[in-house]
């Protein structure tokens, strides 16, 4: 007779975190905030210290007060404890002013030796994750930081783990199954398109240290008055991850961030959780919960308001997508899993929907076009959108041409119907075909992506977990409804929490 899994008592995520204290960066950011939320929600932890970027102790209990504390994604756990809800979350979170980009993390040597001394678990949820930022910027907080919390997470006297929040996207420019695997550093999709070939591998090896030089290099040579600086190193950045094989800088920065974990990691256990295109949670703590303008929503809201006609991708291709809640349950139960084993090994864990649960771009367009059909974006009663059906392009001049085409059409028999001078319509038009094209080349990446996320670690967790753990963090990225998802969680949870209909 088979035995059941509660007979097996699960991973054990309860029995791990009872009792134990965590440090973690990128708390007032989207996943971050949820981390917390559910973790002092679901488990009995000890305490949590959180880092936040302030000048002082004042500015920093602010924050943690506003962002935190008063967000209304703690609404569960404030209707759980009632009145003795502030002593209980005033007791858990501790506060640490400090920044990820400066020497100790920012933190005061009374915070840095407390933490050294307490910590059992470290989370670095905090990252720069502007698409088109400055190169600076990005290597600076998500190479930099990373290093530097991992040279302080050795220091650590009863460290069980250190788990970093990454990106499925580290993976460049790959085709078919990409495998959880560690990042190396010099691993570049150009390295492995040259060792594919007959000769040696020629191309220069993706170095951190080397685009530092490189960096500082530039910084200095753009001292120019003349020289916007800002639009220069956004350039550096975009060139550079061309040139190694990347979408973008961030992509690129997120994976030297996992080399220089990985190289410099010694014996400290390290799990690495790439989530794939993160959205609104699914059920927990409550549906549709989201914060800030993600990813794939500005698509969402510019189709739904008429000003997306045509999309770059190829419509068969599978758009990647997860949402909140199933990220923050698989960090925790790898986190339980790994913690309690403390193996000085580097784990990494894709956490994505393409590989058990596949979306493609025509069905996700559909469904949007069905939601917008029947439910207006409209401002006003001259904005009454007759939402067409997306139209898809391999080639971005065609999809130009007939962005531009479609915009002005709409926008002259707006202009025919509601009197609007023609000169003002020419200059709108001009900024949302703009707007539109920039969109489109932004998500190309994505578009045409002919890669799968192997999730194979994820599947063990789900086996190994009790039927309780599974209630309580649900992972299973197959009982997601794309259609339910999307019409009546994440569109409405949009409209509510980020573009205030």
């Amino acid at each position: 007779m088979e035995e059941s899994r509660d007979s097996y008592g699960g991973i054990g995520i309860i029995e791990f975190f009872k009792g134990k204290n965590i440090f973690i960066t990128g708390a007032t950011g989207f996943l971050g905030k949820v981390l917390v939320e559910k973790i002092l929600r679901s488990t009995l932890v000890g305490k949590i210290y959180v880092l936040i970027k302030a000048k002082s102790k004042e500015e920093v209990a602010d924050r943690l007060t506003n962002e935190i504390i008063n967000s209304e994604l703690f609404k569960c756990l404030r209707e759980k404890h009632g009145k003795s809800y502030a002593s209980f979350v005033r007791e858990k979170l501790i506060p640490i002013a400090g920044n990820i980009t400066e020497p100790n993390l920012g933190m005061d040597n009374d915070s840095v030796n407390v933490i050294m001394k307490e910590v059992d678990l470290i989370i670095e949820s905090a990252a720069c994750a502007n698409i088109n930022d400055r190169y600076d910027l990005l290597i600076d907080s998500n190479c930099n930081a990373p290093q530097r919390l991992m040279r302080f997470a050795k220091s650590c006297k009863n460290l069980k783990l250190f788990a970093h929040i990454s990106t499925a996207y580290v993976n460049a420019r790959n085709e078919g199954l990409i495998l959880e695997e560690p990042l190396t550093m010099g691993e570049s999709m150009r390295n492995k398109e040259d060792e594919n070939g007959t000769g040696p591998c020629s191309f220069p090896r993706l170095d951190l240290g080397d685009e530092l030089w490189l960096l500082t290099r530039s910084c200095a040579s753009s001292q120019d008055e003349s020289v916007d600086v800002t639009e220069y190193l956004r350039k550096l950045a975009q060139e550079r991850a061309e040139f190694y094989g990347w979408d973008n800088a961030y992509q690129m920065t997120k994976a030297m961030g996992e080399m220089v974990i990985h190289e410099i990691k010694g014996d400290v256990p390290t799990l690495i959780i790439r989530p794939s295109i993160i959205e609104s949670c699914y059920q927990d703590p409550f549906p549709g919960w989201i914060q800030g303008n993600r990813v794939i929503d500005p698509v969402i809201r510019s189709f739904g308001k008429g000003q997306l006609p045509a999309f770059l991708a190829d419509p068969q291709v599978c758009i990647d997508i997860v949402p909140m809640d199933m990220v923050t349950n698989t960090t925790i139960a790898a986190i339980a899993k790994h913690g309690i084993s403390m193996k000085p090994e580097t784990s990494v864990y894709h956490v994505a929907s393409g590989d058990k649960n596949p979306l493609k771009i025509c069905d996700f367009f559909e469904i949007i076009h069905e939601y917008f059909v029947s439910t207006s974006f409209a401002s006003s009663k001259h904005e009454s959108h007759a939402i067409r059906k997306i139209k898809f392009f391999n080639n971005f001049n065609d999809l130009s041409e007939y962005t531009r085409r479609e915009i002005w059409e709409h926008h002259q028999s707006r202009n025919n119907a509601v009197g609007t001078d023609e000169k003002i319509v020419q200059k709108q038009c001009k900024a949302k075909v703009a707007y539109a094209e920039q969109l489109c080349k932004l998500y190309e990446f994505s578009g045409f992506m002919k890669a799968r996320f192997h999730t194979g670690n994820t599947q063990k967790l789900l086996q190994e977990m009790s039927e309780e753990e599974l209630l309580s963090f649900e992972i299973d990225v197959t009982k997601i409804e794309w259609r339910k998802y999307f019409q009546e969680i994440h569109i409405p949870g949009l409209r509510k929490n980020v573009f205030n209909d």
